[in-house]
């Protein structure tokens, strides 16, 4: 359900010079606060999420994804993988009182915060409030206010760009820290399978894996201009984060301009009731995202590729916000009933709740071009 970050160049905005960057990212985020409040469901699989047929896993303990449940599962699937599993209504107030707690430790060290989620933020500690100097020690302090604080862990990657950052947070989780130092990126970029890109899913990995891509260093072997034929849009992402470069910069005041998912099928779909059914999942799941994020939008747009790749968009703006998910399932199922019959079947779809709120015209920042590397304590 994740998209890769965008790379239109009017959306741009760059940081200037070497950062020090930190992405912390909660372990298990929802799962680890029901864990907390209730010592009965420690060392058990949990799943936060609906159990009805139509439930979808909005989190899942460690224990749990031993047995490969996964956080956007059906509910369904998931209790199939693991019969012990047992699930949790979200508390999404909870969460958010958490996250609060969270972002105010993160604060005490730098202004610059540029939240994800709930439950992960990037932060900018080149110039940090306390004078530590080290990013290395900063998140190891951020870690263990958390500990304290909330009773929860978190895993931090450390480095000089956002990207690098977010992949070396995800290195050593659960409760861990990797640092990637200046002049590091590309070496320990080109030790990954490329599905550990941000971004790249299941289909996208199985296409490189069909032109012979697997690792970083078998994208960077390619040009832009292969990747232009192969990626299209993506390709100056791919491009950069090959060679681990990316300037955009750490943005407090980053505005949110719509909440969604899309999901890539693991087989094409063509008829109508295989397509509604899916829709019924990726409400499900994208609800849970608008509710986390507490945003209010007032259009719903359905987004829909098929097989030949042409990329098929419909949208409905309401009078007022949507104010429930019932609101939002009615106006999805118009568009998509709108588009039916299809003339061909469907890879992709995907909704999207947009027109929020308080939104600002501020472009959200993508990826920029390389620039010299310098020294800086980490």
């Amino acid at each position: 359900m994740s998209a890769l970050p965008p790379t239109d160049p009017d959306d741009e905005e760059t940081a200037t010079g070497l950062r020090k960057v930190i992405h912390i990212d909660m372990d298990a985020f929802f799962a680890s606060v029901e864990q907390r409040d209730n010592p009965a469901l420690r060392g058990k699989p949990v799943a936060v999420g609906g159990s009805s047929a139509r439930g979808v896993v909005a989190a899942a303990s460690y224990e749990a994804r031993v047995f490969g449940v996964r956080s956007a599962m059906p509910s369904v699937r998931a209790a199939r993988l693991c019969p012990d599993l047992i699930f949790c209504p979200p508390r999404f107030e909870v969460y958010k009182a958490v996250s609060r707690q969270i972002r105010t430790i993160f604060l005490h060290f730098t202004p610059h915060v540029e939240p994800l989620s709930l439950d992960e933020a990037y932060l900018d500690v080149t110039d940090d409030l306390r004078g530590i100097g080290s990013a290395t020690r900063i998140a190891e302090l951020i870690r263990a206010r958390i500990r304290a604080d909330t009773g929860l862990t978190a895993s931090a990657g450390v480095s000089y760009n956002k990207f690098l950052a977010k992949i070396a947070s995800d290195q050593n989780k659960p409760d861990g820290l990797c640092v990637i130092r200046p002049g590091e990126g590309a070496a320990f970029v080109a030790t990954l399978p490329v599905k550990r890109f941000h971004g790249v899913g299941p289909r996208g990995a199985e296409k490189m894996t069909a032109l012979g891509i697997e690792s970083g260093a078998d994208l960077a072997r390619h040009d832009l201009a292969f990747l232009r034929q192969h990626f299209g849009s993506q390709a100056d992402y791919l491009y950069r984060a090959a060679r681990g470069i990316d300037l955009r910069r750490v943005r407090a005041d980053r505005p949110r301009k719509s909440v969604g998912g899309e999901r890539t099928f693991e087989r094409d779909i063509g008829s109508g009731p295989a397509l509604r059914e899916a829709l019924e999942r990726i409400i499900g799941i994208v609800w849970e995202r608008i509710e986390r994020s507490g945003a209010k939008g007032r259009t719903v747009t359905l987004k829909l590729k098929d097989t030949g790749f042409r990329t098929i968009t419909r949208a409905r703006s309401l009078p007022g916000p949507v104010a429930d998910e019932q609101t939002f399932a009615e106006a999805a199922r118009a568009l998509l009933d709108a588009l039916l019959p299809l003339d061909q079947p469907v890879r992709l779809m995907g909704l999207t709740l947009s027109a929020l709120e308080g939104e600002g015209s501020t472009p959200v920042p993508a990826g920029a071009d390389e620039a010299g590397q310098g020294s800086l304590p980490f």
